[in-house]
């Protein structure tokens, strides 16, 4: 059983987080354990209710959505994140990447889709609809020459960022390469700092950006 919370712009009759909490609650895998109508009450709730992913909107009274995620990730580190709003400018997907969420969904996504990011994130996946990978992408190719984004970083280091940006634990970056833990800790440790990503999603956002690895390896979309 995975637990979710939600963090919701808004209320009133119309308030969408009702029929996220009734679509969830549906699922037999799935239970929504708490609600909450600010940033700030979403960090209380998940420092409480200790769930396995947040929803939440960019969007929301008293205070900016960027910064909840930043704060729910310094309450709970383990904690999975899903964006789903309306925004889909390059602007809002990145900054929301680089503070720490795990996937970002339209809030125009079907049923299907919106059920398939919560399993995606909850599984260590990162999911983005189908509008924000296009985006992602362009901003891809629109570098000059994406060989040349990371010369900083070693190529021991540039294997252990794939492997990081694919999703693969530290244990299991280490069985692969045929390192210790502490070696692969230490190149995640040197390659963040060296091109100052501050977690795990910032550094799926580079690798894709960089050409490191294909958008399909990282992104699940919805289907036609």
């Amino acid at each position: 059983m995975f637990t979710a919370a939600s963090v919701r712009a808004g209320g009133g009759s119309c308030d969408p987080a009702r029929g996220l909490r009734a679509l969830i609650d549906l699922e037999p895998d799935l239970k929504v354990v708490g609600e909450a109508g600010t940033g700030a009450e979403g960090v209380r709730a998940v420092q409480g209710l200790k769930p396995t992913l947040v929803i939440t909107d960019l969007a929301m009274p008293g205070g900016s959505g960027l910064e909840t995620i930043e704060e729910l990730r310094a309450a709970c580190p383990s904690l999975r994140v899903l964006v789903l709003t309306a925004y889909c400018n390059d602007e809002y997907i990145e900054l929301a990447l680089s503070a720490g969420a795990d996937g970002y969904v339209l809030k125009d996504a079907g049923r299907a889709e919106l059920l398939q990011a919560i399993r995606a994130v909850v599984a260590g996946q990162k999911y983005f609809s189908k509008p924000v990978s296009a985006r992602l992408v362009s901003g891809y190719l629109r570098r000059n020459d994406p060989a040349d984004s990371c010369p900083a970083i070693t190529e021991r280091e540039r294997e252990v960022l794939i492997r990081i940006a694919l999703g693969e634990s530290n244990k299991r970056v280490a069985v692969a390469l045929c390192l210790s833990v502490k070696t692969v800790e230490k190149h995640r440790a040197n390659l963040m700092r060296k091109l100052e990503l501050h977690n795990t999603a910032a550094v799926t956002l580079f690798a894709v950006r960089s050409g490191l690895v294909p958008m399909q390896n990282v992104a699940q979309c919805s289907p036609n």
